[in-house]
This record gives structure tokens, C-alpha cells and sequence, in this order.
């Protein structure tokens, strides 16, 4: 009941409110109807998940705990999500992820998206932050020719099969994220994991098959020769992958 209460408060613009706790292994969205909230105290507990829809660009938390395993997930977006906490512990296998989606045949692959955070004061064997760019579409499959039709005794000869269609072009995959992210002077670089590789080309087409010929057949008088085959159509081009994010590391 608590949670709902609290939902239900992040609905309105540049809410505030005392906390939001997602209880271990389950999932909680926060509300779309808010471009900036404020959290005095957000905890996300062992192997849950916060999902930030696309609408969000400010998220400000006085302390942030997230838990072993546990995530925060980021909906793709244009605009950036800047992300400040004054104090924040993030446990083992924690992550913040702002991949982009994967393309579809309807709709291009969505960059990985752009993130400013900044964590005051920190405690954490590692930071992972997931802005991976999204993998392009594959290509169409060519159609497979048509069959020729078989000889026949009144018209004669079988028709030739029809050629496959050639494959079509995998998609391009998306950029990667940029992330300019801010940690205590004294946090060890090495300890910063960032992706921001840019999304997998989509594979190309299979190439349509030939048709087969239409067959032989024998008559009273002669007999008809079977049809040629048709040709295989030719496979798409793979997409390009798409281009690698950039990491902008500022230690406070």
C-alpha cells in the first residue's frame, strides 16, 4: 500500500516524495507523467528492477541503494537522463541499464541512451552502466521462385520455374550511449565498467530459391522435355554496426 501511495504521488510534475523500496525479485515502473522527481531514499533490493520510462530526464535521490543483482532500467530516449545522488551503495552485480531496443522491420534500432550521473559519495566494489547501442534488423528473405508447370499433351512444352528473389539488406545498428559520469576522487578507475559499443549489424536476407521446371510428360506421340530450372536469388548485404558511445569520466 505504501508503494501505491507513493506511485501514486510520482504522478504529478516534479514530484517529491520520502522513498520508494522495490521489494527483492519483483519489478516496479515508475510513472511516465513526471520529467523530474526527487527521492530522499531510493532502495532497490536483491535481483528487483526500477524501470524509468522515456519521459523522465531528471531523477535527483538523496541516497541510493541498490542491491546484489539488482537493476536500474532505463527506457530509450533523444533526450538525456541526468541521474544525481548524494550518497549511493551499490552492491555486487548491480547496474544501471539504458540500453537501446533492437530494430524491427517496422522501426530502426534506438541508440543506447544518453546518461549524466553524477554519485557525490559512493560505496561499491564496481559501477556497471549498461548504454549498449540497439542491434539492427535483419533483411527481408527473398521468396522462392514459383514452379514451373508440367508438359503437357495439348500445349506442349513445360514452363521454365521462376527465379528467387533476392535477399534484402540488413538494418544498421545504433550508436552507443554517451555517458558522462562523476565519482569521488578517490573511487579506482578500474572499477568503472561502461558499455557503449554500438549495436550489432542486422544480418542480411536469405536469397529466394529457384523454382523447380515443370516436369516431363509422355504422350501417345512424342514426349515433352521438362522445364529449366529458374535461379537463386542473391543474399542481402549485411548492415553496418553501429558507432561506439563515448565515456566522459570526471572524478569530483
Amino acid at each position: 500500500m505504501r508503494n501505491l501511495m507513493l506511485l501514486a504521488a510520482l504522478a504529478t510534475p516534479f514530484a517529491q516524495a520520502e522513498s520508494l523500496d522495490v521489494a527483492a525479485h519483483s519489478m516496479v515502473r515508475l510513472p511516465n507523467k513526471s520529467a523530474s522527481v526527487h527521492l530522499e531514499r531510493l532502495q532497490v533490493a536483491e535481483s528487483a528492477t526500477l524501470l524509468l520510462p522515456a519521459s523522465l530526464t531528471e531523477l535527483k535521490i538523496d541516497q541510493l541503494v541498490l542491491g546484489r543483482d539488482a537493476r536500474i532500467a532505463i527506457a530509450p530516449a533523444d533526450s538525456t537522463l541526468s541521474i544525481q545522488a548524494g550518497y549511493a551503495v551499490l552492491e555486487p552485480g548491480s547496474e544501471i541499464s539504458a540500453p537501446g531496443s533492437a530494430g524491427t522491420y517496422q522501426r530502426a534500432a534506438r541508440p543506447g541512451r544518453n546518461l549524466d550521473l553524477q554519485l557525490q559519495a559512493l560505496q561499491a566494489e564496481q559501477v556497471s552502466i549498461d548504454a549498449r547501442g540497439g542491434a539492427g534488423a535483419p533483411g527481408y528473405a527473398g521468396l522462392d521462385g514459383a514452379n514451373g508447370k508440367p508438359g503437357g499433351c495439348t500445349w506442349g512444352q513445360a514452363s521454365r520455374g521462376a527465379n528467387g528473389d533476392n535477399g534484402g539488406d540488413g538494418h544498421d545498428g545504433a550508436a552507443g550511449g554517451r555517458i558522462r559520469l562523476a565519482v569521488p576522487g578517490d573511487f579506482p578507475q578500474e572499477r568503472i565498467h561502461v558499455r557503449v559499443e554500438g549495436g550489432a549489424p542486422g544480418k542480411p536476407g536469405d536469397a529466394g530459391k529457384a523454382g523447380q521446371g515443370g516436369a516431363s510428360k509422355g504422350c501417345l506421340v512424342y514426349r515433352t522435355d521438362a522445364g529449366a530450372k529458374g535461379r537463386d536469388g542473391l543474399p542481402g548485404q549485411a548492415g553496418a554496426a553501429g558507432e561506439a558511445g563515448e565515456l566522459i569520466l570526471r572524478q569530483l
